[in-house]
């Protein structure tokens, strides 16, 4: 078992990384980019200021307590971590660097299950606490930025059960405003980094986005698993094909300042995920997105959808006509309501 129980009893370590928002998941994940690789599949995120930020605290020996917020707390023999809670990511990460006699603290400033990352975005920031601690204890050098998504990952895939995208450990860790380009290369990263908004830029951006939490949890699980199933069966293959388009016509379009062809492919790949599982948007989330539409602006579910976020895109002005619409319409479910958020250009600290 880990001996940072004796760091911690001299000082808790802390870690944190944000949350994002995002278009063209489910590509990342290698289900998806593998065979489609031809096509050039690429995702994009923009890391919020929602930061989820992860405290480790001595306790007793031989025993890992986890406290999050939206949770009930659990505690377990440390050699006996369960994997198959809602809080088994985080004991994932925990038995990966043996930890024992510590306490987990976790204070996520985005909404439970708002799909936007959150468990992705913990287990970052997990593993880069705990990299804190070794590094305090024997002056172990920190892990590379590429080292801590990739680990994040294949920790997350494998205890999930299901496949997994990397694009949420990606923003967590670099922030910013991102494309990711899936290249599968069996050799080296299966991804290619593209800036789209340069960290200067990102207050501009700002003024270019609202967020709103829709107020019900997301299942990703059911609808990710839905795509899943049908892409390897080989249902919808040419709608695939369609939504890689949207994502890179949306990504050069972003690129080049062309907002309006941006947010007219935004509300394009909308609308085929829509036609493959319609459950992807409720009855409000369906409202917030033709009032977006109504005010000229893109608008998507964030993640896999089924509940969670929506985010709009557009111009300043359209932007500013069209929180009050949204603040009309979510004030139809009482735990609804506009994230107050912005760009993170720091990732992980």
């Amino acid at each position: 078992m880990s001996t940072i129980h004796s760091v911690l009893e001299q000082e808790s370590i802390e870690a944190s990384a944000p949350c994002r928002i995002d278009m063209g998941g489910t590509l990342d994940l290698s289900t998806f980019f593998l065979p489609l690789h031809h096509l050039q599949p690429c995702t994009f995120n923009a890391a919020l200021d929602l930061r989820t930020t992860v405290r480790l605290r001595s306790h007793t020996k031989g025993r890992i307590k986890i406290s999050s917020r939206g949770f009930d707390s659990l505690e377990v023999k440390s050699a006996q971590a369960p994997f198959n809670n809602p809080l088994g990511l985080m004991f994932a990460v925990a038995s990966y660097f043996q930890a024992d006699g510590v306490h987990i603290e976790i204070d996520s400033a985005s909404p439970p299950r708002s799909a936007l990352g959150g468990s992705s975005v913990a287990a970052v920031a997990l593993i880069w606490a705990f990299s804190k601690a070794l590094a305090k204890k024997d002056g172990r050098a920190m892990p590379a930025p590429d080292s801590v998504a990739l680990l994040a990952h294949a920790i997350e895939q494998s205890v999930a059960g299901v496949p997994c995208g990397q694009q949420d450990q990606l923003a967590a860790v670099f922030g910013g405003v991102n494309a990711w380009h899936w290249t599968g290369d069996p050799s080296g990263l299966p991804y290619k980094r593209q800036i789209v908004v340069p960290d200067a830029e990102c207050a501009g951006f700002d003024r270019r986005l609202l967020v709103a939490y829709g107020g019900i949890p997301h299942e990703s699980k059911d609808i990710n698993g839905t795509w899943v199933r049908q892409f390897v069966s080989g249902e919808y293959r040419d709608t695939w094909e369609r939504i890689v388009d949207c994502g890179r016509r949306f990504i050069a379009a972003l690129t080049a300042g062309s907002f309006r062809e941006a947010c007219a492919m935004m509300n394009l790949e909308t609308d085929l995920r829509r036609q493959l599982t319609p459950d992807v948007l409720d009855e409000l989330g369906s409202e917030l997105v033709a009032a977006a539409r109504s005010s000229h602006c893109g608008a998507r579910f964030t993640g896999a959808g089924g509940g969670g976020c929506l985010w709009a895109l557009g111009r300043p002005d359209q932007i500013l006509t069209l929180r009050p619409v949204w603040e009309r319409i979510l004030e139809q479910r009482e735990s609804a309501t506009i994230l107050d958020t912005c760009v993170d250009t720091l990732g992980l600290l």
